[in-house]
């Protein structure tokens, strides 16, 4: 696996659309960090549906960007990305950990 830190474009940059977008939200940040996924997530939707929806969109747009960035093929890239979910969703329980306002362990 590429270590995603050496990779020259590694900062990610907001979307003109959603800068310009007063109403726009963060709901999540993502890291892979020291062989596991690291995380800040705020729940902003009324309805957890809705956050499912959203994975389920990121799971589609990250096979096209592998499609376009990587040369592979954007469907089995997708089944991929599937595979990886059903994988970790039937695997075995992880923890979560919370932290304070301001930082530090909760």
């Amino acid at each position: 696996m590429t270590d995603a830190a050496h990779e020259p474009d590694f900062a990610l940059t907001t979307p003109a659309d959603v800068a310009s977008d007063p109403q726009a939200v963060e709901i999540m940040r993502l890291w892979w960090s020291r062989g596991v996924p690291v995380m800040t997530l705020k729940p902003a939707f009324n309805d957890p549906t809705k956050f499912g929806e959203v994975l389920a969109q990121a799971a589609r747009h990250m096979s096209r960007v592998y499609e376009m960035q990587r040369g592979m093929d954007g469907e089995e890239s997708y089944k991929q990305i599937l595979k990886g979910l059903e994988q970790t969703l039937a695997g075995p329980e992880f923890d979560t950990l919370t932290e304070k306002p301001g930082g530090g362990a909760a």
